[in-house]
């Protein structure tokens, strides 16, 4: 589909679920910037390519940070809504993302801390009054001073991944909130590559996967 200049990606579509890939720096919902959100446009592609009068319903299950891009999933019923939710709670929507981060990871590891978000600043930090957040991931491949990880994601608190990083030094790439070393104009690292879950009508297991951008710092490896 197509939004003015913008191209979005649909990855597949019936009449209870829409995959889409996420543009980068797009915010998934309306915010305080007042720019296009991903959510309003997917809603005006299913009016206009379904002739639909009226609200168009079309439900958020999860969410990506403005700046990071990759697939998502959303629900054009409040069954499959529900659903779908129920899914997320229970830790059976499998997220992967890929990363690129400063300095040499781990062959593998484990990171389990509590997170607390501060809705003032918007910034998250490790603390003990905070939400058990947890992730596990393997190095890809290292080069020129960066890791290529893949992140199997257990939870999804918020800025989990770039946080849980950094508070081990090993900063995303372009991370502008939580890399002190990021420059200015640099995008962060961070993809939601692949996606699978358990269609919430037909039961069956669906699994998508889309390439990683064709830009530095991913194009340094040799990963599709």
């Amino acid at each position: 589909m197509e939004d003015g200049n913008l191209m979005i990606n649909v990855i597949y579509e019936d009449n209870h679920l829409l995959v889409v890939e996420k543009p980068i720096n797009i915010p998934v919902q309306a915010d305080d910037s007042n720019d296009k959100d991903l959510l309003s446009m997917l809603k005006e592609y299913i009016k206009d390519k379904y002739n639909k009068p009226g609200n168009v319903y079309l439900g958020l299950v999860h969410r990506l940070d403005r700046p990071v891009g990759g697939i998502m999933v959303f629900a054009k019923t409040s069954k499959a809504a529900g659903r779908l939710s129920v899914e997320i709670k229970n830790n059976t929507v499998n997220k992967t993302y890929y990363a690129v981060v400063c300095g040499k990871a781990k062959d593998k590891d484990h990171l389990e801390d509590y997170l607390l978000k501060d809705s003032k600043t918007n910034i998250t930090k490790v603390d003990k009054n905070g939400k058990l957040a947890i992730l596990d991931y393997e190095l890809v491949d290292y080069k020129d001073g960066y890791s290529l990880v893949k992140i199997n994601l257990k939870t999804g608190r918020s800025h989990q991944i770039r946080v849980q990083f950094s508070s081990r030094n090993l900063p995303l790439y372009g991370d502008q909130r939580y890399n002190k070393n990021a420059k200015p104009g640099e995008q962060i690292a961070l993809f939601s590559k692949e996606l699978s879950f358990v269609h919430p009508t037909t039961k069956e297991e669906l699994s998508f996967k889309i390439s990683l951008p064709k830009k530095y710092p991913w194009i340094l490896f040799n990963v599709d």
